[in-house]
């Protein structure tokens, strides 16, 4: 292996031993040998994604990635879930209650921003002072950036912390919402210019979720958990609700590492599928239980 090969290689498997979710569990010797088995006459960066994709393999969190110096996309070669269930139709809602979807989003500071701003516009549009409630559709949102989603989703989740991050040493940085932006430890991180309040402060929601939730797809579910009047229905999430974090490497690329796990607002961690409080296959029965249950008043 080359000394420029080497060097970078050991950047990377010592940012994951310092770093990574599974940092206590794994043995390092063992993790660095068999990295190492991959591409032992490696020359360049590019030489050692093969050996990159079997570290990702063996950290077992199943949501790590690599992006490559010339843009190339190492993942994790054994993620959760095999997803199959199609696209949801369009549900057919009641009047008297307020439906918004949110989908994936990975975009720029100024996008996130349109993206948050634009989801309050459908809240603003949907909301009514007679409402009996709202359904929160997350169907198929596969992840990306949790800030603008939660920032969006602000008027019906309502303020306060909704969520946090706890690391292996039991570290923990609560997020939620408040004044028109999505909170990480006490910093804004996206805020929703004029941001909307509802005619009825606090409702009843039903969150839709299905296996195509994922990563901040599943961050946005678990904002609604243990939340007054809320209960969820549909198919279990994807299975990565754990946090990951950027750490750009000398020599170009960035490793996403998995470093901590989601929990709810009253500190219970998942890590793993989130599972609706109603399991319900059917899309169309999701939709119509979802507003049975709101339209029940209990």
């Amino acid at each position: 292996m080359s000394t420029t090969a080497r060097s970078y290689l050991d950047q990377v498997l010592n940012t994951m031993q310092t770093n990574s979710i599974n940092r206590k569990t794994i043995d390092w010797t063992a993790f660095r040998r068999s990295v190492d088995e991959v591409a032992p006459t490696a020359q360049s960066v590019q030489d050692l994604y093969p050996a990159i994709r079997t570290a990702l393999g063996l950290l077992d969190d199943h949501h790590s990635f690599y992006q490559g110096p010339d843009g190339t996309y190492v993942y994790n070669p054994s993620p959760r879930g095999n997803c199959t269930d199609p696209t949801p139709p369009v549900p057919d809602i009641p009047v008297a209650i307020g439906y918004v979807k949110v989908g994936s989003f990975s975009g720029s500071a100024g996008e996130s921003v349109d993206f948050a701003q634009g989801i309050q516009n459908v809240v603003r549009t949907a909301d009514r002072a007679d409402l009996t409630g709202w359904v929160v559709d997350l169907r198929h949102n596969g992840g990306g950036n949790m800030w603008p989603m939660i920032a969006g989703l602000g008027p019906v989740l309502g303020d306060g912390d909704a969520g946090a991050f706890i690391d292996p040493d039991d570290g923990i940085i609560w997020w939620g919402y408040r004044g028109g932006a999505s909170i990480s430890g006490g910093t804004a991180l996206v805020t929703v210019p004029n941001p909307y309040r509802l005619f009825r402060q606090n409702p009843r929601v039903a969150v839709l979720t299905n296996c195509a939730v994922a990563s901040s797809g599943e961050a946005t579910t678990i904002a609604f958990r243990a939340r007054p009047d809320t209960r969820s229905f549909g198919t279990a999430t994807s299975g990565v609700s754990t946090a990951n974090r950027g750490y750009p490497l000398t020599g170009g690329g960035t490793l996403q590492l998995t470093v901590s796990t989601m929990a709810d607002r009253t500190g219970r961690k998942y890590g793993d599928v989130v599972m609706p409080d109603e399991v319900i296959t059917d899309p169309t029965e999701t939709v119509r239980r979802a507003v049975e249950w709101l339209q029940s008043g209990r």
